[in-house]
């Protein structure tokens, strides 16, 4: 949830120095087990995807069929290894971010896709709901240029799915990933050791029909 609201961006030069130091993270996933650091299976594929509170985004991935693993982290900021307080400040340029491992023989990036763009608000700018600052902030950070691909085309899908109800435009970041930071250990699969913990995820009711993306591979 938020510390407090800041709703732009920092300049590189003024974002907060950072550290060395990686934060530890557990050997394994919570829920299943599997690792939440690579090397990853070669068969395996990498997404980022930012949608608000990290916490409930992350569950919504780890639930779903093909998705191997997942974690949490900040992505897209300036700040090397920056911690949960200092992205909340709005002084490291970071989002909270889900790393999503994942079978494209069993889940596709499109139906992944379509997930991320029906449990958020993707028009919100630098918020989600009632959590408001630039960690809130909507993205995709891809790993290839054919995700990327299908990334950016499934934005202008769901756009025009949006603004036929009257949302306005898409402010969802979609760009070619950086490194992901790892949040601390308390944080990952924040919901499965806290079940009934906060969770800010409100999608529009808009329905995201992938199916004219569907034969863009990713």
């Amino acid at each position: 949830m938020a510390f407090g609201a800041k709703l732009e961006l920092p300049s590189p030069e003024l974002a907060l120095p950072g550290r060395e130091q990686r934060m530890p993270v557990p050997d394994g996933h919570f829920v299943h087990g599997q690792p939440l650091v690579g090397p990853f299976p070669a068969q395996y594929k990498q997404v980022q995807f930012a949608m608000g509170c990290f916490w409930g985004a992350e569950r919504r991935f780890w639930q779903m069929p093909g998705v191997f693993t997942t974690a949490v982290g900040y992505s897209g900021g300036y700040t090397p290894n920056p911690s949960y307080e200092e992205v909340c400040s709005g002084g490291t340029g970071h989002t909270e971010a889900v790393l999503v491992i994942y079978d494209e023989t069993q889940v596709t990036l499109q139906q992944l896709l379509k997930l991320f763009w029906e449990s958020h608000n993707p028009t919100e700018g630098m918020r989600q709901g009632n959590d408001m600052g630039t960690q809130y902030r909507s993205a995709i950070y891809t790993y290839d240029e054919d995700q990327l691909a299908v990334a950016l085309a499934s934005a202008a899908l769901f756009q025009q799915a949006l603004i036929s109800v009257g949302y306005g435009e898409i402010t969802t970041e979609i760009k070619p990933a950086d490194e992901f930071y790892y949040a601390e250990h308390y944080h990952q699969q924040y919901l499965a050791k806290v079940p009934n913990g906060y969770c800010g995820l409100a999608g529009t009711g808009v329905s995201c029909d992938i199916a004219p993306v569907a034969t863009l591979q990713a």
